[in-house]
């Protein structure tokens, strides 16, 4: 497990936000399930460029963190399922509002990011 070497500003409400999903992928998991429970190779499948390991890790965090829930269903063989929890839903409304501002600053990527692969 990730062992933290600077502590979380408990003063500051942004560095407390951004502790929760400061990493790549973990605003893209909440994203995706959203829209309801997804097995893990169905995020695996959603987000293709992120390793396993990295999704496996992030979706222990979020649950670890309380805004996912991961359900094992007692069968042969094991399946688990992960879902977003009603303290998850309260950060959809950060992450709406950063696809937004990313549509609509598109340009600003195409520039960025068209002039580094030629």
């Amino acid at each position: 497990m990730y062992e933290r070497k600077l502590p979380v500003d408990l003063d500051c409400p942004l560095r407390l936000t951004m502790s929760l999903i400061d990493s790549k992928w973990k605003s893209c998991i909440l994203d995706e399930l959203r829209h309801g429970a997804l097995r893990p190779s169905e995020l695996h499948r959603l987000l293709p460029e992120a390793t396993p390991r990295v999704l496996d890790m992030q979706l222990k965090d979020l649950v670890e963190d309380g805004l996912v829930s991961k359900t094992i269903y007692p069968e042969l063989p094991p399946r688990s399922e992960y879902a977003i929890t009603d303290l998850g839903m309260t950060l959809i409304p950060i992450i709406d509002a950063m696809i937004e501002w990313g549509t609509h600053n598109a340009e600003l990527f195409e520039k960025k990011y068209r002039s580094a692969g030629e």
